[in-house]
């Protein structure tokens, strides 16, 4: 049961990790982004980059919160579902709205930690990490 709680924590760490590395490239290369991942024409990048510096802030909350319910200690289960929900109707919304592989890159993996979440993780302060 211990390993199964640390594999749990170390792919919530992982989704936080590519969600900080989103948001970084959001908020700091949103024109760069734009034109290599969606081929978006310069201007219109430019135009859409105060939108994707915006995205880029929201994933860094959502980063945070999954690093946050990664290493809290008191009752990370609540926090990991919510966080680990908000990362899997965010990527089902992107893959309709924006590119299908975000379904690769978000949810799958949001959705396997979320699995491991309910089936491994106790309800008691406790036993957690």
């Amino acid at each position: 049961m211990k390993l199964n709680l640390k594999i749990t924590q170390i792919l919530i760490v992982i989704i936080g990790i590519i969600h900080a590395g989103l948001a970084f490239v959001e908020i700091f290369f949103a024109v760069f982004f734009l034109q290599t991942r969606f081929d978006f024409p310069a201007e219109i990048a430019i135009q859409a980059e105060p939108i994707v510096k915006n995205a880029g802030i929201y994933n860094s909350f959502i980063a945070a919160g999954l690093l946050w319910s990664a290493f809290d200690t008191n009752n990370p289960k609540p926090l990991r579902i919510f966080f680990l929900v908000c990362v899997i109707i965010a990527g089902i919304f992107g893959a309709i709205t924006l590119k299908p592989t975000t379904l690769i890159i978000q949810t799958i993996p949001a959705l396997i930690a979320l699995v491991l979440v309910w089936k491994t993780e106790p309800d008691s302060p406790e036993s957690a990490l």
